[in-house]
């Protein structure tokens, strides 16, 4: 039986920590509901995510996915309140005094120095979710193929990456990777 109220406080702290989405959080969820509580396993937690992605609607539904295959509609709204709560209060808190203060150093600061920690926290999440496929023979250089390549037309194109995820599904659909 999963407790209810240690899933809740985990992603209430994670909320804080949540700069750039839930998804940069990704490998402390990881490392909590797979390698400490051992409620999901790794292909859960991976599958978990590429079926909340490839869903429409907001990034953060994988928040909400893996709270269900934790513990049902319980465990789904106890992951989503608390990744929800702090955040959206510090952020509607912060919004209005940051719009009030626009023209301040420390805000200004604050925006730059946000986007570098915001990428870093993203390629922790993308390496995260690549490495289960890297470590199989048969998959590696096809997804280090498919990695580059999407490296490439991001930084090369203004391709959307809508586009590059469609491609990614369909390639993997087909058994390619």
């Amino acid at each position: 039986m999963v407790e209810l109220w240690p899933l809740f406080l985990h992603f209430l702290t994670l909320s804080l920590l949540s700069i750039g989405g839930a998804i940069t959080t990704a490998p402390e969820m990881h490392r909590y509901l797979v390698g400490e509580r051992h409620w999901l396993s790794d292909t859960q937690f991976t599958s978990s995510i590429a079926l909340a992605q490839a869903a429409p609607g907001p990034n953060i539904l994988f928040v909400a996915v893996l709270g269900w295959n934790i513990a049902g509609w319980a465990g789904a709204c106890a992951a989503m309140a608390g990744i929800m709560l702090p955040s959206t209060t510090l952020v509607l808190a912060a919004t209005r005094w940051a719009q009030r203060n626009q023209a301040s150093l420390g805000v200004r600061a604050f925006k730059a120095g946000v986007a570098p920690i915001t990428l870093g926290l993203l390629i922790a999440t993308g390496w995260l979710l690549a490495e289960p496929y890297l470590r199989e023979p048969a998959q590696r250089w096809a997804i280090l193929a498919l990695m580059s390549a999407t490296v490439a037309l991001t930084l090369k194109t203004r391709l959307s990456l809508v586009w590059m995820v469609l491609a990614g599904g369909a390639l993997g659909a087909l058994g390619w990777v």
